[in-house]
């Protein structure tokens, strides 16, 4: 049976970008712009999890430092491998795909939300991981709650505020430009 969505909002582990987490009792959220969050989950063991991405691959570029958890090709392993860890089996995992949004018009000239949304769904068929629902793409945010209990994800869908278009604005700015030496000497 289904838990109210709003107690599992307010019970639940927040998701940050870069961030993941697999619970088999409280449930995980997280805000979407233009990132892509992906729900795995194993029925058997009612054990699941939830990742937060923001770029779809990794790519290394002189001078710039990124936590390889804020690309998808990364935060995909790393929720399927702790999925993994604690038992739950690949034939068994199902997904559900949120995200994605053209929060602003694009981001270093890149559709990035149409490309998070398409790694995601081009990820989970390589790896032949069943999709049971999306909810991608348009011109929303997304605030998404995942229930592992019972595989349940719930979202909600908002016109963007202004902070994160903002907040998006400046991180696609920041794709663009070089990044300076930041050195600490000690």
């Amino acid at each position: 049976m289904a838990r109210n969505p709003l107690e599992l909002e307010r019970l639940a582990q927040t998701v940050p970008p870069g961030g993941w987490a697999v619970s088999s009792e409280r449930p995980v959220a997280t805000l979407l712009g233009s990132c892509v969050s992906v729900c795995l989950w194993d029925p058997k063991l009612a054990l699941g999890g939830l990742n937060h991405f923001m770029l779809p691959e990794y790519k290394a570029r002189p001078g710039r430092e990124m936590d390889v958890l804020l690309c998808g090709d990364h935060a995909m392993e790393v929720l399927l491998n702790a999925l993994l860890a604690k038992g739950a089996r690949r034939v068994r995992i199902q997904a559900k795909v949120f995200g994605g949004g053209a929060i602003v018009e694009s981001l270093a000239g890149m559709p990035i939300g149409d490309r998070n949304a398409a790694f995601a769904s081009e990820w989970l068929a390589r790896e032949g991981i069943a999709v049971l629902a999306r909810d991608v793409l348009g011109p929303w945010s997304r605030k998404v709650v995942f229930d592992p209990i019972d595989g349940s994800a719930y979202c909600r869908r908002s016109r963007a505020s202004r902070r994160l278009v903002e907040a998006e604005s400046q991180y696609g700015q920041s794709l663009v430009q070089p990044a300076t030496a930041n050195v600490e000497l000690f």
